[in-house]
């Protein structure tokens, strides 16, 4: 059982926390082998998947979760929910929560929106994105593939590149690494990095070329075009040759170094199109543990025992 009642953000999870989530994961995976992706842990239970802003990889991926262990669930958005005609979040909330759904799961432009639902509703609440505070199941996914890839966590080296400023993977990633025991640098461009230096408690460099021979995982972040204001960069070219991985940094990179990216990728910008594609890449392992990971999150924070397979 763990330790939270809703998954807000990493900070609040133990490291059994996360180790219990990350095995019940492994469990599950067993299912997305079969012909029958399918199990009844869930069902009975209804979810409401509440999205307040754009999402294919997140959102697809709750639905599927959703769907494999059984659940009943309801999709809303921003302009199929009565917040468009000006109902306040707080009675959306109270007038779903009165229908006796069991779980939210909420995507939102403004950071703390998941936090402020938990004050509406005696369901369960996990944040899928919100604004630039915290993303933890993309986090959870991150470790899940990192731990599949090398066997643990503790001690492993991990580089955070890129637009650290904007990024909500950044700010669950680097807590949940840490309590794990791996060892995280951040690098970006100057006018990317994390303002208050101290906030993580970890390292902040500008020079990629300095730091990435040392590391076990490259983690390349997305430059949130959509959330600047105003020219944070000079140019897309420019931001590639000084931050960007393209197959001559790869080559310097430790021999079993891996490379991970949460999508969607700008190719040619912070990755080129080669080295997502290339054998050290785990983009698409990513994409599949995010399924197993809101699997096991979704049945454990409803109760479940670890193993989800035989319930």
């Amino acid at each position: 059982m763990l330790s939270v009642k809703h998954l807000i953000d990493t900070t609040s999870l133990t490291a059994d926390d996360i180790t219990q989530i990350l095995d019940t994961a492994r469990s599950f995976s067993e299912v997305n082998k079969r012909a029958i992706k399918k199990v009844p842990a869930l069902r009975g239970r209804t979810i409401v998947n509440l999205f307040l802003e754009p999402s294919t990889r997140t959102k697809s991926s709750f639905e599927l979760a959703e769907k494999r262990l059984s659940a009943d669930s309801l999709s809303m958005g921003g302009a199929t929910s009565s917040v468009v005609k000006g109902e306040s979040l707080a009675d959306t909330i109270e007038t779903i929560d009165a229908m006796s759904v069991d779980m939210f799961i909420c995507r939102a432009k403004l950071a703390g929106t998941p936090h402020k639902i938990c004050e509406h509703t005696d369901a369960v609440v996990i944040n899928a994105g919100d604004g630039k505070h915290q993303h933890p199941t993309q986090a959870l996914l991150d470790l899940y593939t990192i731990r599949e890839n090398f066997g643990h966590l503790d001690g492993l080296k991990v580089a955070l590149v890129g637009d650290l400023s904007h990024s909500r993977v950044c700010g669950s990633l680097v807590p949940a690494l840490k309590t794990m025991g791996a060892e995280v640098t951040l690098v970006g461009p100057p006018t990317f990095q994390i303002a208050d230096p101290d906030y993580f408690g970890v390292p902040q460099t500008s020079d990629l070329d300095s730091v990435i021979a040392d590391m076990d995982v490259v983690y390349m972040l997305r430059v949130q075009l959509e959330r600047m204001e105003g020219a944070a960069i000079p140019s897309r070219r420019e931001y590639n040759r000084l931050w960007g991985l393209d197959m001559s940094r790869v080559d310097r990179m430790r021999p079993e170094a891996i490379i991970c990216h949460p999508g969607p990728m700008n190719r040619g910008m912070e990755i080129n199109a080669d080295v997502a594609d290339c054998a050290r890449s785990r983009i698409l392992a990513q994409v599949n543990a995010g399924v197993l990971v809101r699997m096991a999150a979704m049945y454990l924070l409803l109760g479940g025992e670890n193993n989800g397979v035989s319930a």
